[in-house]
């Protein structure tokens, strides 16, 4: 409870500041300041914007793997499980894209009649201010959602609103509250949703109080611009920083495994041999494999345990 009033505080105090003239939202400079890590492209207002091709090797990385290499980058919560879901299926495609983040908070009147009046001024023209959100989105971002764990009154959206969410992105939603209008969510076609229950209800007595800042979902901070990667297991949260080392190395292990598997199948080597370290004979035939095979994974004189 005392973490959560404390990033409370730090929101509405950046929201008070005379820098920053939107609701809730950081300045470029801003942005640019929370995310000096990331070197690459970004979009206008200073979020990171990873490469489409990069998202498209993310998408096979699953927990274990991402969860190894961002613990050994100094990023040791960056997971977070215990979600119902919608539309995810055993063995369907993940989910991947990147944060626009946004954190509701508690409802109190004066501020959010202080929003509402910066929200007009901003013309802001959609009634409800989760749609203010979506309003925001485009193709290959994930809606990510600190909605405080509300299950009753906090579902951020129904089957209008996603349909809207995957039209602008393609991809889904991960909410630390609640969604109604389950069935209709279903016949949303690869829509993928991450949140903590379902509930008839609508959305009541919650505010807005900041689009693409840091939120906390669960056990994990979220910036605008991380890489949000879904598997049966979870959702991680990978900073843009250290995408391609989660993505070459989650490439490594996939290509071992292949064909550690295949020379097992082939009889070729014992299980013994597999599992140890590899002669340099195995290396070679390994890297052999991978030029034939069109990856660009290739293991050195350390092998398959150390470096590519």
């Amino acid at each position: 409870m005392k973490r959560r009033v404390i990033q409370l505080g730090i929101l509405t105090a950046l929201i008070a500041l005379p820098a920053l003239a939107q609701l809730g939202m950081f300045t470029k400079d801003q942005l640019l300041a929370i995310t000096s890590e990331w070197k690459g492209e970004r979009f206008p207002d200073g979020r990171p914007k990873v490469s489409d091709e990069l998202l498209d090797r993310l998408a096979t990385v699953d927990a274990e793997e991402a969860w190894g290499t961002l613990r050994g980058a100094g990023y040791p919560l960056q997971f977070e499980g215990n979600f119902k879901t919608v539309n995810v299926k055993l063995g369907g495609p993940r989910m991947v894209g990147r944060a626009v983040t946004a954190v509701f908070v508690p409802l109190r009147k004066d501020f959010n009649d202080y929003i509402n009046a910066n929200g007009k001024k901003e013309g802001r023209v959609s009634r409800g201010q989760n749609s203010w959100v979506i309003d925001t989105l485009v193709k290959r971002d994930v809606m990510v959602v600190d909605l405080f764990g509300k299950i009753e009154d906090g579902t951020i959206i129904g089957d209008n609103l996603g349909t809207s969410i995957m039209t602008k992105t393609g991809t889904g939603l991960v909410v630390d509250g609640s969604i109604r209008d389950v069935s209709g969510n279903q016949e949303i076609e690869g829509f993928q949703i991450f949140a903590r229950g379902f509930h008839p209800s609508a959305l009541r007595n919650t505010t807005l109080a900041g689009i693409n800042v840091p939120i906390r979902i669960g056990g994990v901070t979220v910036l605008p611009g991380d890489i949000v990667v879904s598997d049966p297991e979870g959702v991680t949260f990978i900073p843009p920083q250290v995408a391609e080392k989660v993505a070459n190395e989650a490439e490594r292990t996939h290509m071992v495994d292949e064909w550690g598997h295949k020379m097992l199948r082939d009889r070729k080597y014992t299980p013994g041999e597999i599992d140890t370290e590899w002669t340099p004979k195995m290396i070679e035939e390994f890297n052999a494999y991978c030029e034939a095979k069109g990856s660009k994974v290739r293991l050195g004189a350390k092998g398959k345990h150390g470096d590519l």
